[in-house]
């Protein structure tokens, strides 16, 4: 009812909110058509950024720069905003 109260006093036609963006939604985001979840994203990758912590340590944030970067680039490959 108050919808068309509003839409019958404005001149504009109520809008319907939008999903947001889901990177998981394959309509939405073409780039993941499987409907990957960040978690199970880029398995490649991922591992081997975790192990390179697991054996630096408190030294990894050097060591493991670049195998972090590879990461973000597969995750930013299928569509993720990180």
């Amino acid at each position: 009812m108050l919808e068309k109260l509003t839409s019958w006093w404005s001149s504009s036609p109520s809008a319907k909110p939008e999903k947001p963006y889901d990177p998981t939604n394959p309509k939405m985001n073409p780039l993941n058509p499987e409907g990957l979840k960040p978690c199970c994203a880029c398995p490649q990758t991922k591992s081997v950024r975790d192990d390179c912590f697991l054996k630096y340590g408190p030294e990894a944030d050097e060591s493991c720069q670049e195998l972090v970067q590879k990461h973000l680039a597969c995750m930013r490959g299928l569509g993720f905003k990180i």
